[in-house]
């Protein structure tokens, strides 16, 4: 690195879940999102969605109901597994949004309340989309070449 570079985050490294309940969380993320259990122990476990390190840990002070804002976590899915595993999830668990964006979204929440989506696309193709769809408010940075 020069002395003209800035170091940059190089993109996500893990998410960590605050949970109540190790064992119906671990229910759900594996069972019903089909995560892959990679470490447990009393207090806490880590899963692998597809890349993306996720770290359950118990905490005391986990929530119950979702925060009121729009933070969340959303997870990829193919698009030809989309309607399957929106099914297994929506007779498990409760809505927090209906989708109003492009494309295929559920949106839903953990056993603590925690908000999370299931989505299909990615940021090029929600880009592809805005580009298709312009809005006089909205600024796309073209750094495509």
């Amino acid at each position: 690195m020069t002395s003209l570079q800035r170091p940059v985050v190089r993109g996500l490294n893990h998410v960590t879940l605050a949970v109540a309940d190790l064992e119906r969380s671990l229910a759900f993320y594996r069972d019903v999102l089909g995560l892959r259990v990679r470490a447990h122990w009393p207090e806490g476990a880590y899963l692998d969605a597809g890349g993306l390190w996720l770290c359950l840990s118990v905490d005391d002070a986990a929530r119950t109901e979702p925060h009121p804002d729009y933070t969340h976590v959303a997870f990829d899915v193919a698009a030809e597994d989309f309607d399957s595993l929106a099914g297994t999830i929506s007779a498990s668990s409760r809505s927090w949004k209906e989708n109003r964006s492009e494309g295929l979204s559920l949106y839903f929440l953990d056993p603590d309340g925690h908000k999370l989506e299931l989505h299909v696309g990615s940021l090029e193709s929600r880009l592809a989309h805005y580009r298709a769809n312009p809005k006089a408010d909205r600024v796309l940075i073209d750094d495509r070449d």
